[in-house]
């Protein structure tokens, strides 16, 4: 089974007809759905995006990646090439669920939090947590500007399930996802993007962490050589096929390429079983979904 852990349902930027024809076309079984959070925005091209990564995976340049990824206006909303995109604090699940319901074999849900929004992160928590297809809580503490360890009361509550906890972190006390692994141990915690915005320096301090898993979404975080390199580090085991779509690379209709990362995987792993591991197998092993 090939499992994307990582889309955003975003009905302005790909229908849900078009999301299933598309998750078809590229052999996607099943899709774990997050609610969308910030206005559509313009695609940076792959030149741009090739930048960035250089910049951001050599440390001397990494102040540049920083200025170019982290504006922000005096509201919080993101400025990307120079357009301001509006930032919603707090996500709206129920498309998410409602998704989930009408289409439970296709789609499972993540509950996405804010510590720093209108709603109680543990009152959202027990408000979806019995809903059939929920995997896990899903957070943004860069975009949404927090500590990862003001999410240590919802975490304890989900580690005690054994679910995940998905999080896109930042630079600086954004990213400081250290201190809320020491107060949740055993938390199995998923870094999205590869560990972005630090890569390599992430990998050093998670290589002993065995519950820390990274997943390969997005195209402008993630490249060929960050893909090969951290599956190479971490192990097999603890890499996650993801797609962050319906951001990313458009295919020839300049819509979404939803097959883009996994025809990325199958070239760079042509082993089948390394294949099976990254493109499902892990991702079900973690969240507790069924493959047969």
């Amino acid at each position: 089974m090939i499992i994307d852990c990582h889309y955003h349902l975003d009905e302005r930027l790909l229908k849900m007809d078009e999301l299933i024809s598309r998750m078809d076309a590229a052999g996607v079984d099943k899709t774990a759905l997050m609610a969308p959070m910030v206005e559509p925005f313009k695609e940076p091209s792959p030149l741009l995006v090739s930048l960035l990564l250089y910049f951001l995976t050599h440390k001397s340049l990494r102040g540049i990646g920083k200025s170019l990824v982290a504006n922000f206006d005096e509201n919080g909303d993101i400025m990307i090439l120079g357009k301001r995109s509006r930032i919603d604090k707090d996500p709206d699940n129920t498309l998410v669920f409602d998704a989930v319901r009408r289409y439970p074999d296709r789609f499972v849900g993540w509950i996405f939090v804010n510590p720093r929004g209108k709603n109680n992160p543990l009152r959202v928590y027990e408000q979806w947590k019995g809903t059939p297809g929920v995997i896990g809580i899903k957070a943004h503490s860069f975009w949404h500007h927090f500590s990862p360890v003001e999410l240590a009361p919802v975490a304890h509550e989900l580690a005690k399930t054994g679910k995940p906890l998905l999080i896109h972190v930042g630079f600086g006390e954004e990213g400081n996802f250290y201190s809320l692994l020491d107060q949740v141990p055993n938390l199995k915690l998923i870094l999205a993007h590869a560990g972005f915005p630090v890569y390599r320096d992430t990998w050093k301090m998670i290589k002993d962490k065995k519950q820390v898993y990274v997943d390969l979404s997005q195209t402008s975080y993630v490249n060929n050589g960050i893909t090969r390199e951290v599956v190479a580090y971490l192990g097999v085991e603890r890499c996650l096929f993801g797609t962050d779509g319906p951001f990313g690379f458009s295919a020839s209709d300049h819509r979404f390429d939803y097959g883009f990362i996994r025809r990325r995987i199958e070239r760079l792993f042509p082993d089948t079983g390394v294949q099976k591991r990254l493109l499902g197998q892990n991702f079900a092993d973690l969240a507790g979904i069924k493959t047969a």
